[in-house]
């Protein structure tokens, strides 16, 4: 315990350094700076997602992806089907407890336009390692053009909690080149 009290100083009230000065503008320049950077980015950046979306009934569509799944099918993985669409038709893929389906095998360097919805909850589209995420709801169906410029396997993860099955709800698209080679 002190002897005697300390001195009341108030904060506001002590002399600023030059240096702190400095620092506290530099910080709000740069704050500024950014935030109006990023409103700039957004037109000229070129990397924002469609946001074309319909309205949807989740069981219609579920039919719709059935009916694409089985008109393209060419095999069957660990028991989901693969599908491979002709290039440039629109492709259907669904979230729901708890998998991405069908897997899609898409060609190298041809556009599609890529349908997602949910049949139930609300899931997350995550395409690895490129970086697409999307937020799926059911009723909704979110349309983007897609162009595969890599050949390879791209995992599709749920980056939205859906429940306890979680953790493993995945989905692949399968990028092959015009010979059929992955």
């Amino acid at each position: 315990m002190a002897i005697t009290s300390p001195e009341r100083r108030v904060w506001w009230n002590e002399p600023v350094e030059r240096v702190e000065l400095i620092w506290a503008g530099v910080a709000l320049l740069w704050g500024l700076f950014m935030f109006f950077f990023m409103i700039a980015w957004h037109f000229i950046g070129q990397q924002n997602l469609s946001n074309e979306a319909y309205r949807v009934v989740p069981d219609a569509y579920v039919q719709k992806v059935e009916d694409f799944a089985q008109k393209y099918q060419v095999r069957d993985e660990a028991g989901t089907p693969v599908v491979k669409p002709p290039a440039g038709v629109d492709v259907y893929l669904l979230g729901r407890l708890w998998q991405w389906w069908p897997v899609l095998e898409l060609e190298k360097g041809q556009s599609y336009r890529l349908h997602l919805s949910a049949a139930d909850w609300q899931h997350g589209f995550s395409l690895q390692p490129i970086n697409i995420n999307i937020q799926v709801h059911p009723g909704y169906e979110h349309v983007m053009t897609l162009t595969p410029t890599e050949v390879g396997e791209f995992g599709i993860i749920c980056n939205e909690y859906c429940g306890i099955g979680h953790h493993t709800m995945t989905g692949k698209i399968i990028v092959v080149d015009k010979q059929g080679a992955k």
